[in-house]
């Protein structure tokens, strides 16, 4: 399907502005069966696209996370406080390189030394434009630690070192709730043999 031949948008207007943005839309698209839908109204969600990068040392085979409060979480009734990975929003001009060495320096106190794409996923294609690109950089975790984030932003970010497995044993534990997290160690389970033999 073609995004501009099959998709007629009949209205956009912005509903809500504040630290992020809701937009309803009202628009109707060609059928697979053939024809046209009747016109459906949608909201979604705008916050930006964003980068997440997993930390990982091959030496000393360790990932870097970072724990830190979520509201949406917290909103739902559940522990706020999640495992993640560095990531950040992608600021007009920059590439997601750009960001996850900007992001792991912010958040985990990180220099990333080389970086293999891992891939990337709409967070929820249902109700959020945003896409995010999953990224492996190399870092010495052995200097990784303490309590990071901007405090103009209200960050409180606990940087947490882990052993391969014991990742792994966390994520097995759902202990790992953060879905680019879920999907980044997910990748290095799968890759980190090959990983380890181009980065040594």
């Amino acid at each position: 399907m073609d995004r501009d031949r099959d998709v007629e948008l009949l209205e956009k207007a912005t509903q809500f502005q504040g630290y992020f943005r809701i937009d309803r839309y009202r628009l109707r698209h060609r059928l697979f069966g053939g024809g046209w839908g009747r016109p459906i109204v949608r909201e979604v969600f705008e916050r930006g696209h964003s980068v997440a990068v997993l930390p990982y040392d091959p030496g000393r085979d360790e990932v870097v996370l970072i724990e830190q409060f979520r509201m949406g979480p917290y909103a739902a009734g559940a522990e706020p406080w999640l495992l993640e990975i560095v990531a950040g929003i992608v600021e007009d001009g920059e590439n997601a390189e750009e960001v996850a060495r900007r992001e792991a320096v912010e958040e985990a106190g990180c220099h990333i030394a080389e970086i293999v794409p891992v891939g990337g996923f709409y967070v929820s294609p249902g109700g959020t434009s945003e896409y995010v690109r999953i990224l492996c950089g190399r870092v010495d975790a052995s200097k990784a630690g303490g309590v990071h984030g901007l405090a103009s932003e209200g960050e409180d970010i606990r940087v947490v070192v882990l052993a391969f497995r014991d990742a792994l044993a966390a994520l097995d534990g759902g202990r790992v709730e953060s879905s680019s997290a879920f999907a980044a160690l997910q990748w290095l389970a799968l890759h980190r043999d090959d990983l380890r033999r181009r980065w040594r």
